[in-house]
């Protein structure tokens, strides 16, 4: 394949070299020779406007402004490699060069880049790795992203090693696309990374983000609009600006949003720009996140009115000192003196390999105190390098294996094995080529002269990631406190966001109701519901568990009833046992006979189930305490209600209807109606069972910090069916007892009737009217006092006069008295 064969000078290099017009440069300073010849790029030159060339042609760098950081940056390398060459344990009998280029333009200044990838002054493409060995063996540079993307290709498509120091965009970082570039600063993801720690660290969410219009800026912004989603940063404000925007609009549009931070994340001729009309347009008190382009930048802080426009903050990297740069410099400065004053003569008809009218002008205090941002990152690339060069040759303490073929893409393959201590930080880079990440966060201290970068902060990701500002060095504009950059004020505890316009950071607040709580933590937008066994006030963070309370058996309360039920239960069996000793004796036969046995075993099941009401609601407990002692105590009602209506049969009803008192004898028409009622009783019972069960409830409604457990008593309908026929059996015997109160003595039970229903009707009145108003977990006692006081009463009135006169007047349990008694009822009715 034919070379291409190269000329890397414009077509009128010769005459910018003339020696009659232009100042001599020294070619040592550009150029040293050695085994392995290195490659440097660095902007000595500003390009501001580029004018358009007719023809394909290189820019003249030395035509436009001189940078001097550039050149700081040129003399970074050549101290490193001096270093290098110089030590007896890192590349030991092996000698470093180095090509300079001045690097001013984005896409014209190809030549120097050719000249690099070149042998011999030819390019031969296509060529295999092993077969071919450019000119360098390595390269730095150049300072950018844009410039960095446009000579990349070129460069690692031979694999050829580009260790660059400038060039911050993620999309450097894709080894598919540049598989041979390692960079020496963080990349544009960490960067954003710790500008969002640093708004984050002090709380702001309204910020305006300002770039250029280049691949560093469009990188930047994307990254930054990708990384803020989920942290509640709100990015109010962004614009791309270029050389002819107008800044002064842009900023008022900023100020005008009410945004205090501003994120300027641009190269430098772009951040002056905006700081300057920052300046111009009286833009005040304002937070300025500088990135480490400007971050450090020695001509801004003493722009006059700088103090007025608020606070900036820098981030650049760690900044580490180079022992020996100064000694370096003042040599090299001595060196260029001596040179120009003896031997200007012998160099006229020297070439310099690039064109520099103010490098000798410079004094070493100049290039000193120049913004050290990149010093560290471009010694750090050299060493980069020269250690991979290093375990290529094989090297050890003494020597170096000479003989060794060192190609490009070898030193790359060792590149990613690094890991060795320079200046006290460790030189390091992952899969995709990039660094450790190692921050500082610069304050401006523009009311010093000279005005003075202030460390205020770091940000480490090896050997573990730390963050961390410190806030007592912080000097705000606005007297101390930390400036506010939020669209909206934060709500006030317990308050939750409720969104006000297109951004998430603009919103009202609305007070959380009770029972629910906001977690600004998760969902800052939502007054979550608590857990039915939580609660909360209104306006809460948090839920609080609720207080889960019941009748328990330990209560004083519930001891009381359960001890009266329990002494209830003894009388009632007493009373059984008393009644079927003296089966016989014409007082129990008066009480009901056979059927006193039935009542009192209803009445000692109904009592049974109040022991149900305590302790923690089950399903049993629901059907024991409400069913059992509505089906018995119903079942003793029909018993009452036919034992009266059978003595008022005898008495008044026998002689008027014989037939129908023999039928009623006859058939035992007292059990049949006991049976009637009983088994309709049942059905109902067994209704309201299979529709609307008595079931456990969980009342969190009446008290905000209380579970009542309790039992649901089921539908009102079916419920209503079982309570009527109780009152309705109630009724009949308030009736019949009625119809004979003027009956014997001994058969009258009007008033004690009449006295124990009234008692069981006043209260389950007495009960329900403190079901509908009492809501506590004390409506159960009152249900269980309230069983308990219907049978206490009718022992009282029933049974324990009839047990008193068994034991006590046996005098009168005979059937003489109560024949006595009849046959004085039998002359009172006659006489009437």
């Amino acid at each position: 394949m034919t070379p291409l064969l190269l000329n890397p000078y414009p077509r009128n290099h010769a005459a910018a070299m003339n020696p009659e017009t232009r100042v001599f440069c020294l070619e040592s300073e550009f150029s040293l020779k050695g085994d392995y010849l290195l490659g440097g790029l660095f902007a000595l030159h500003e390009v501001q406007h580029a004018e358009p060339f007719s023809t394909p042609e290189a820019i003249e760098c030395f035509r436009y402004t001189f940078s001097k950081s550039g050149y700081q940056m040129l003399q970074v390398m050549r101290f490193a490699v001096e270093e290098i060459n110089n030590s007896t344990t890192l590349l030991p009998n092996v000698s470093l060069g180095y090509e300079i280029f001045d690097h001013c333009s984005d896409m014209k200044n190809f030549p120097s880049i050719f000249n690099f990838i070149s042998k011999n002054g030819s390019i031969k493409p296509k060529e295999k790795l092993n077969n071919y060995q450019p000119k360098l063996i390595a390269l730095t540079g150049p300072y950018g992203s844009t410039r960095t993307i446009t000579i990349a290709p070129l460069i690692t498509m031979d694999l050829i090693p580009l260790v660059n120091y400038g060039a911050s965009s993620y999309t450097l970082s894709n080894k598919l696309q540049y598989p041979s570039f390692v960079r020496t600063i963080p990349s544009n993801k960490n960067l954003i990374e710790m500008i969002i720690h640093i708004i984050r660290w002090f709380g702001w969410n309204w910020v305006a983000f300002l770039g250029s219009q280049d691949d560093y800026s469009e990188d930047g912004l994307r990254i930054f609009n990708k990384y803020i989603s989920n942290t509640g940063i709100c990015l109010a404000y962004q614009e791309a600006l270029g050389q002819q925007a107008n800044y002064s609009q842009t900023l008022k549009k900023i100020d005008m949003l009410k945004i205090n931070v501003i994120v300027v994340f641009a190269v430098p001729p772009y951040a002056r720009k905006i700081i300057k009309a920052a300046i111009a347009n009286d833009i005040r008190d304002k937070v300025w996140i500088a990135s480490e382009t400007w971050a450090m930048n020695q001509q801004l802080p003493t722009e006059p009115g700088i103090g007025k426009i608020g606070t900036v903050i820098g981030i650049t990297e760690r900044l580490l000192s180079l022992p020996g740069f100064d000694k370096f410099i003042y040599k090299d400065r001595r060196t260029i003196n001596g040179y120009s004053t003896e031997s200007n003569i012998q160099s006229k008809n020297k070439t310099c390999n690039q064109v520099c009218d103010y490098c000798p002008l410079l004094t070493a205090a100049e290039i000193i105190n120049e913004n050290p941002s990149f010093s560290f990152a471009i010694y750090a690339a050299i060493y980069t390098i020269a250690h991979a060069l290093h375990k290529v040759l094989q090297c050890d303490m003494n020597e170096c294996h000479k003989n060794m073929t060192a190609k490009p893409y070898m030193l790359l393959e060792q590149m990613k094995k690094l890991d060795f201590p320079l200046n006290g930080h460790q030189v390091k880079y992952d899969d995709n080529g990039d660094p450790t990440v190692s921050f500082s966060v610069v304050l401006w201290n523009t009311e010093t002269n000279p005005p003075r970068f202030d460390m205020v902060g770091t940000y480490e990701t090896y050997p573990e990631i730390t963050f961390n500002i410190n806030n007592s060095l912080l000097h705000w504009h606005n007297n101390g406190s930390v400036p506010f950059s939020n669209c909206s004020v934060e709500c006030k505890e317990g308050f939750s966001r409720e969104p006000n316009r297109y951004h998430s950071c603009c919103f009202l607040c609305k007070k959380c109701p009770r029972n629910s709580y906001v977690n600004y933590s998760c969902d800052p937008y939502t007054c979550s519901p608590c857990l039915e066994s939580e609660w909360s006030d209104e306006g809460s963070t948090a839920c609080k568990t609720r207080t889960v309370v019941y009748l328990e058996f330990t209560e004083i309360h519930s001891i009381t009833v359960m001890f009266s039920a329990t002494c209830l239960i003894i009388l009632l069996i007493a009373i059984f046992c008393l009644f079927a000793y003296n089966f016989n004796t014409p007082v129990v036969k008066s009480a009901g006979g056979s059927m006193c046995f039935l009542m009192l075993t209803c009445l000692i099941m109904s009592t049974i189930s109040v022991f149900f009401f305590f302790g923690n609601p089950t399903s049993v407990h629901c059907l024991l305490r409400n069913v059992v002692f509505a089906f018995f105590f119903t079942v003793f009602l029909s018993c009452m209600a036919v034992r009266s209506f059978q003595i008022v049969c005898i008495f008044k009803m026998a002689a008027k209807f014989p037939n129908m008192h023999s039928l009623w004898v006859k058939h035992n028409g007292q059990w049949l109606f006991v049976g009637f009622f009983s088994i309709i009783h049942l059905m109902s019972c067994v209704l309201w069972m299979t529709i609307s069960t008595p079931i456990p409830s969980r009342d969190s409604l009446t008290f905000k910090d209380q579970i009542i457990l309790s039992c649901e008593m089921g539908k009102t309908v079916t419920l209503s069916v079982v309570v009527f026929i109780g009152w309705f059996l109630g009724f009949l015997c308030l009736l019949f007892s009625y119809m004979g109160r003027d009956l014997p003595k001994n058969y009258n039970e009007a008033k004690s009737i009449t006295f124990s229903l009234i008692l069981y009707n006043v209260s389950w009145i007495v009960y329900f009217t403190a079901y509908l108003i009492l809501k506590s977990k004390y409506v159960q006692l009152v249900n269980a006092m309230t069983q308990l006081s219907s049978i206490y009463g009718i022992l009282f009135s029933y049974f324990i006069p009839k047990s008193y006169i068994i034991i006590f007047q046996p005098q009168k349990n005979t059937a003489a008295y109560f024949q006595t008694s009849i046959q004085n009822y039998t002359q009172t009715i006659s006489r009437t």
